[in-house]
């Protein structure tokens, strides 16, 4: 019996509804399975493109912020959700700050989105950013930095290191206390914040209190295991994330860069006490556990937190997969006692 034709008002049913859907049709790897909600989510996005066809950037873009839209719950109304602009090394760089209070010094979280360093804005992470900022207890600070392929490696590093330090040395003019200020990021935004932790240590500013790297990109040698496994995979297959490195970087130099793989970096000691979530079915999901690895073995606290049947990007699609909401809590609560 094939497997029925995906339609978008499918990854909006219920767990039970997906079940019976999939029945007979579950994806197992080793000893994960796929979560049913995850599947269908997959297999429509899949269903959807054209293996190796990248439409325009600006269509590309919105195609982000429109399966956000559909997908992912909307954003708590908070006290404070503003619009801000921080001093970087090419000009302004725009900014949101999100707050569950108002007038109230509060430890700052500093969180760079994913999307390949080529998709992704304030819009696309709003409903996270407002969600970690109601349940941690912390001023979220979402970072618009500049994009790929019109502004190259490493652009988006500069962007994103000078709002940190910005954030260390004016952060109480946005209320945030700047003794305590973590980063925090999906995919893309969680390579940007490892970069950063690495950057702050060896440039002498201070370290980010602690680090939320969701399942981050790492390196370019994609040499897993969970690369080879899901070459196919859903939301960024090889072939995408090919496409994104060709954007991203300028030349196969780059490819061993610190500032682009964070984690060919010699020694890890020093770095923030990390939070590292990653995905059974992600492409991803062996470099971040490597990374992970790295610092337990320089000596830096970790908690590793894998979602077995879980894919690529889960945590942005919380109406369609439920345990994306689950991990943002558990993000938030690590937010919450580490910054206390």
């Amino acid at each position: 019996m094939s497997q029925p034709k995906l339609e978008l008002a499918h990854t909006l049913i219920s767990e039970e509804e997906a079940l019976r859907l999939l029945e007979g049709h579950r994806i197992s790897l080793g000893n994960r399975t796929m979560d049913p909600k995850a599947q269908v989510v997959g297999e429509f996005v899949k269903s959807i493109r054209v293996p190796g066809v990248y439409p325009p950037l600006p269509e590309l873009r919105q195609q982000l912020r429109t399966m956000v839209a559909l997908m992912d719950e909307p954003a708590p109304a908070l006290a404070r959700a503003e619009d801000i602009r921080i001093p970087g090394p090419a000009g302004e760089i725009p900014a949101r700050v999100y707050a569950a209070s108002v007038g109230e010094t509060l430890p700052a979280v500093v969180f760079f989105h994913g999307g390949g360093w080529v998709q992704g804005d304030l819009e696309t992470h709003h409903g996270l950013c407002a969600r970690l900022a109601q349940h941690a207890g912390a001023l979220i600070v979402a970072i618009d930095y500049r994009l790929a392929p019109e502004h190259k490696f490493p652009a988006a590093v500069d962007d994103c290191f000078a709002a940190y330090r910005w954030l260390r040395t004016h952060g109480r003019d946005i209320d945030a206390d700047t003794a305590r200020v973590a980063v925090a990021g999906d995919s893309a935004g969680g390579n940007l914040s490892a970069v950063v932790s690495q950057l702050a240590a060896s440039s002498g500013t201070p370290a980010p209190t602690c680090q939320v790297l969701i399942y981050p990109a790492v390196d370019f040698s994609l040499d897993t295991d969970s690369h080879r496994e899901l070459a196919d995979g859903y939301v960024i297959a090889r072939d995408r994330i090919a496409w994104y490195t060709q954007q991203y970087l300028r030349s196969e130099a780059d490819k061993t860069d610190l500032r682009a793989a964070p984690l060919r970096a010699p020694t890890l000691a020093g770095q923030p006490p990390a939070l590292i979530v990653t995905a059974g079915f992600d492409p991803l999901r062996d470099e971040g556990k490597a990374y992970g690895d790295r610092l337990r073995k320089d000596g830096v606290n970790v908690v590793h937190r894998e979602y077995p049947g879980q894919i690529h990007a889960f945590v942005s699609l919380t109406k369609a997969i439920p345990q994306g909401m689950a991990a943002t809590l558990e993000i938030a609560e690590y937010l919450r006692t580490r910054l206390a």
